[in-house]
């Protein structure tokens, strides 16, 4: 199995499945074999790739596209390594939709984990009998945008953490950040490692608390300012992504 460092982009479609069998054919079944089939309409002749996920990518061309799913002939196999420096996406819970909405641009812009934060402000709330249903939604959309950006790799969606055990994570990363639309150091003035762990933290629709942002400190994060606008909890934590691709992996 070859191993490049990416994958060239050529247009073909990605479809995600549970695993990758080996052999010369993969057969893609249920709701993927559907859009492929009749939102798609692809046909035989035409080139996809099929992921598991997880970094293993099948490039290849359809053999045959029915009712029976679609039927894959592989032409190359590939291993695509995890990206650097990984990009971890602690999120406060928005209310309604604006969750999955983060989670989607985020999941676009490269972030590798996602952790749902229960931070003190936060509207909404996973009680015990929602986090499941909160989590699915979460990593529903995380798997969509995946298939839209024709990721090879699916984000982690973690369970629900809260501050303290934010606090845990941020004390093992290689940096930090803190969005805090008062702080006095920019984000620009940051210098992000190539290497390493790189964590952005985001508050929900109230902000963090000042308790929050202490803490935060003694773990070991930066508080920074994005920009001069204040952006909603939904879009910040993609635009810091996005301004650490461009430093680190946008080359």
């Amino acid at each position: 199995m070859s191993q490049p460092d990416t994958l060239a982009p050529d247009g073909a479609p990605l479809f995600l499945v549970d695993e990758l069998p080996e052999g010369p054919t993969v057969l893609v079944t249920g709701h993927e074999a559907r859009h492929a089939v009749d939102v798609l309409r692809l046909t035989a002749g035409e080139r996809v790739r099929v992921a598991d996920g997880e970094g293993t990518v099948v490039e290849g061309v359809v053999a045959a596209a029915g009712p029976e799913g679609l039927q894959v002939e592989v032409l190359a196999r590939h291993l695509v390594p995890p990206p650097a420096p990984e990009l971890v996406l602690v999120q406060a819970l928005p209310k309604g939709d604006r969750g999955p909405l983060a989670v989607e641009l985020a999941t676009e812009l490269g972030v590798d984990r996602i952790v749902p934060w229960t931070a003190a402000r936060c509207v909404t709330r996973w009680r015990e009998d929602r986090v499941d249903k909160g989590l699915a939604k979460w990593r529903a959309a995380a798997r969509a945008a995946s298939k839209q950006a024709r990721r090879p790799r699916v984000p982690e969606i973690t369970d629900p953490m809260s501050t303290r055990q934010v606090c845990g994570l941020l004390g093992d990363t290689d940096l930090a950040l803190v969005l805090h639309e008062q702080a006095r150091r920019p984000f620009s003035a940051v210098e992000v490692p190539s290497e390493g762990i790189v964590v952005v933290v985001v508050g929900p629709e109230g902000g963090i608390t000042d308790g929050e942002a202490v803490a935060f400190r003694a773990a070991g994060a930066v508080v920074v300012r994005l920009g001069d606008e204040v952006l909603r909890t939904s879009t910040a934590g993609p635009a810091a992504l996005a301004a650490i691709a461009a430093r680190t992996r946008w080359r």
